[in-house]
């Protein structure tokens, strides 16, 4: 048994958590959350999370000097070879240029690695969920957008800079409508929750369908009434899903995985998603890449990014 711990930390657009980790990857304290859009990214998400990071190691009365690594798994494009934000979703303020690796490694004097939030869940799902013991893994979070991370030969891919897995960005409808990164018809814009809420409430409001208010429509309301037998909602739910299928067939047939993950809240939906979206990505792959093809729902949850962190600072 390894006694080293390291620090998990895990920026997202609202809120950074934290949590210790051991070298066998299971978390070694309660997990801590600090919110970062309180004043909307005024104060720079960099200078949150560091003052949140000296109260957690004080909470948890730990030295920095006990710290074997940090690993940074953090929203937006990151060069993970340097550590650096390079690109963010326009909407969040004084993030883009930060200089991560740098500011931790200045402030605590501890080695910090940092990697994309979906590559980190990606890899914490290799490490210790629902991939645990596979190679070759391809991973999609669905929620507010779509992300993801492509794992080859039980590494990370992270492409010449880092950017790599950036898998809500695939084209699936080329006469569609444009996606906020400025292409059109990609997976994030049709396969996202987002959209599909948005694509709900548009048919409440037509009158498309009846008997919903438009201000109730979220995920939890739609797979109600998909599983009440609502055969507008249904159809909706149906072409949402179909989107998703057709970029997974096409990412297993350019990466061969052995297993595919699905992750963010709508996997909790088995019967209505997990076992939908395997159904159509078996029946939709060439025989020989469905043979021994698992397509199951991501466990590790929240923790995904803290731990998918920690493994790439180990790593590097």
């Amino acid at each position: 048994m390894s006694d080293k711990i390291y620090l998990g930390v895990d920026i997202g657009g609202t809120a950074a958590k934290l949590g210790l980790v051991s070298g066998e990857g299971s978390l070694a304290s309660e997990v801590f959350e600090y919110p970062v859009k309180f004043d909307d990214y005024e104060t720079p998400i960099i200078e949150t999370v560091v003052k949140g990071v000296k109260d957690f190691m004080e909470k948890n009365s730990k030295e920095f000097s006990e710290l074997e690594g940090i690993g940074v798994s953090a929203t937006g494009g990151i060069n993970s070879k340097l550590g650096i934000v390079e690109g963010s979703a326009g909407h969040i303020k004084n993030w883009k240029g930060t200089n991560i690796k740098e500011r931790f490694e200045q402030e605590f004097g501890v080695k910090t690695a940092v990697l994309n939030d979906a590559n980190a869940a990606a890899l914490g799902e290799m490490w210790k969920g629902a991939a645990k013991g596979k190679e070759n893994v391809v991973v999609m979070t669905v929620g507010t957008g779509v992300g993801g991370g492509i794992i080859v030969d039980s590494k990370i891919l992270l492409g010449r800079k880092g950017f790599a897995g950036e898998i809500g960005h695939i084209p699936v409808n080329v006469e569609g409508e444009g996606c906020s990164c400025g292409n059109t018809g990609c997976i994030e814009h049709y396969g996202s929750t987002s959209a599909l809420v948005r694509n709900v409430k548009k048919a409440v409001i037509s009158g498309e369908i009846t008997g919903i208010k438009e201000e109730e429509v979220d995920g939890r309301l739609i797979f109600k009434e998909v599983e009440a037998g609502n055969k507008a909602v249904i159809k909706y739910v149906d072409e949402w899903i179909n989107y998703i299928s057709a970029a997974l067939v096409g990412l297993v047939h350019t990466f061969n995985p052995e297993m595919v993950i699905l992750g963010g809240g709508v996997s909790k939906q088995k019967k209505l998603f997990v076992d939908k979206v395997r159904d159509k990505v078996l029946n939709g792959v060439m025989d020989n890449f469905a043979q021994d093809l698992r397509v199951e729902a991501a466990e590790l949850r929240n923790d995904a990014g803290i731990i998918g962190a920690v493994k790439f600072v180990i790593d590097a």
